[in-house]
């Protein structure tokens, strides 16, 4: 007898319904194992894609250089976030240096940015409001060290030295550091409080701390 075609076209076996389903069987896992092995195809040549692409190199990062502290050596370079001009500032102050000062500023801003004058210090040879330019070179002299010619009236801080006890307003005001507003604080102190016995009771004028104070030594007496 002939073998019975049903659905699907595929011959019934002579062993029945049985022999059907294994067939079928086969059949499953043949295609499973070709689905497989095309699956492992796809993904072998999708891992020799990625390693024979190129790699990418990431630019590397632009290092911002810190500003140099002043070291008291002219090689040493301090500046501020908005310098724009560079001056060089020698002599007797406390951190001798190159140093980074924005627009406009002034020879006192490049002596205070050294640490300003040491005590022997002539502060008042220089001029203090002269608005700096790039490349500038400020010199502080020693007292002293500048002889102040004939038939000339010594400033504070050129040989002269001005009585806190004495002075008047004016006179305080030529001392460096000293503004019209410290000034007019020491006089109304001596109103106050009558003649100064030392110095250092200038701390308790309003507006003079310890560096003031420090500053204007060389230029003050009782």
């Amino acid at each position: 007898m002939g073998w019975y075609r049903g659905m699907d076209d595929v011959p019934i076996p002579p062993g029945g319904l049985s022999a059907r389903l294994e067939a079928l069987g086969v059949r499953r896992r043949e295609a499973l194992v070709g689905a497989a092995v095309v699956v492992a195809a796809v993904l072998v040549a999708l891992l020799l894609t990625a390693r024979n692409a190129p790699a990418v190199v990431a630019p590397p990062a632009t290092a911002v250089p810190p500003s140099l502290p002043a070291t008291g050596s002219s090689s040493a370079v301090a500046s501020t976030p908005s310098a724009s001009l560079f001056v060089h500032v020698a002599g007797y102050v406390r951190s001798p240096g190159l140093y980074g000062l924005p627009a406009g500023a002034r020879v006192a801003d490049a002596i205070e940015a050294a640490g300003g004058g040491r005590a022997a210090a002539d502060l008042g040879s220089v001029n203090l409001a002269q608005v700096v330019t790039d490349g500038l070179k400020i010199d502080v002299p020693r007292r002293g060290s500048i002889d102040v010619p004939a038939g000339t009236s010594a400033s504070p801080g050129a040989g002269s030295m001005v009585s806190i006890n004495s002075a008047d307003q004016a006179a305080l005001e030529m001392i460096p550091g000293i503004g019209p507003v410290k000034a007019a604080a020491i006089v109304q102190f001596r109103v106050d409080n009558g003649a100064f016995s030392s110095l250092e009771q200038l701390l308790e004028v309003s507006g003079i701390g310890p560096a003031t104070l420090e500053s204007i030594l060389p230029y003050v007496s009782l």
